[in-house]
């Protein structure tokens, strides 16, 4: 369920699967006309204003990804936030519709804050996603998509630039800000993600087991 670009910033198993599932949840019950579960929680983490992204994947192929680079918000809220917008407002793809649901896979990237980059020896593959910002322009590609795609720096450096709609090696000109972040990132298939009565009852018993 975590990605090889995966860091630890505090969720363990069971707030990765309640953060999928508020995913899900969410995204069904936009698809079904339905009001959107509320939660409540008591993890302290899910009240920390982290950056985050929700991502969508459809057979292998990208079908929505929207997140916030800063933490504006409570990391529960922006979950629930992101997953309607990659699901309904992302400008590249048309709303998503009831017959893909059950093709989804759902990844979720909680960011760390962000580091400006002073020269890109700091940059390492597999660690660090990127945003780079020119005058009102600004790109930002997540750690594994670098990773997926089997880039090196330079090059993670030019997409991220042709993200930003700049030109390719923009990034090399004075005036450009360079970022890195990292991220902890998990994922599952939508038809294997537990429901959150489900996971509660799960980890409950498994603390049962334990003690």
């Amino acid at each position: 369920m975590t990605r090889k670009s995966s860091i630890d910033l505090g969720l363990d198993d069971r707030q990765q699967q309640i953060l999928l599932a508020v995913v899900k949840e969410t995204v069904y019950a936009k698809l079904s006309g339905k009001k959107l579960p509320k939660y409540n929680f008591e993890d302290r983490i899910f009240q920390e204003r982290r950056g985050a992204f929700v991502t969508l994947h459809k057979h292998g192929q990208l079908r929505g990804c929207i997140g916030y680079i800063v933490g504006i918000a409570p990391l529960l809220d922006t979950i629930q936030r992101m997953a309607i917008a990659s699901a309904f407002e992302d400008p590249r793809f048309p709303s998503l519709e009831k017959e893909e649901f059950k093709y989804l896979n759902i990844e979720i990237s909680v960011l760390t804050p962000l580091k400006k980059v002073k020269d890109i020896s700091e940059i390492k593959i597999g660690r660090d996603g990127l945003l780079i910002r020119k005058g009102f322009y600004q790109g930002l590609l997540l750690p594994q998509v670098a990773e997926e795609e089997g880039w090196d720096v330079e090059t993670f450096l030019k997409h991220t630039c042709l993200k930003a709609g700049l030109y390719p090696d923009v990034w090399k000109e004075e005036g450009t800000t360079i970022e890195k972040f990292s991220a902890q990132i998990f994922s599952q298939d939508v038809e294997k993600i537990l429901d959150i009565k489900a996971i509660q009852k799960k980890f409950n018993s498994d603390k049962s087991v334990r003690e």
